[in-house]
């Protein structure tokens, strides 16, 4: 009874995977293809380019980036962890552990993602 409870669930997973990879190819597959000087530029819209079309970001931007994206998981764990709190009460206490220890790791890695950084500038 449980499993037919989840076959909505997973014909959403599926058709969420399948969807996005499925369009890409079919676009691949139908779209008109007439390259000319004009579109090889790297701006389409006629105008000439000044300099190189290719600018290498500095790694800080990268860091900052996977930091923010690190730091938004862990909020979205929390947020859901708080609205558990009640909940966790009543157990022996390993949910509340198991937070403790994700935020030790997730302090872990950002200290050491820094350190990466500072090494980086030397």
């Amino acid at each position: 009874m449980a499993l037919e409870s989840y076959g909505p669930i997973a014909i959403f997973a599926i058709l969420a995977l399948v969807f996005p990879a499925l369009t890409f190819f079919l676009t691949r597959l139908f779209r008109p293809d007439h390259p000319t000087p004009l579109k090889d530029l790297v701006y389409e819209c006629g105008e000439l380019p000044e300099g190189e079309a290719q600018i290498q970001f500095h790694f800080q931007y990268y860091m900052f980036a996977l930091i923010f994206l690190v730091f938004d998981v862990a909020a979205i764990f929390l947020l859901l962890w708080a609205f558990a709190w009640g909940d966790l009460s009543g157990s022996s206490g390993v949910a509340k552990y198991s937070i403790f220890l994700f935020l030790a790791i997730m302090f872990v890695a950002t200290q050491y993602a820094l350190k990466k950084e500072e090494v980086i500038h030397l």
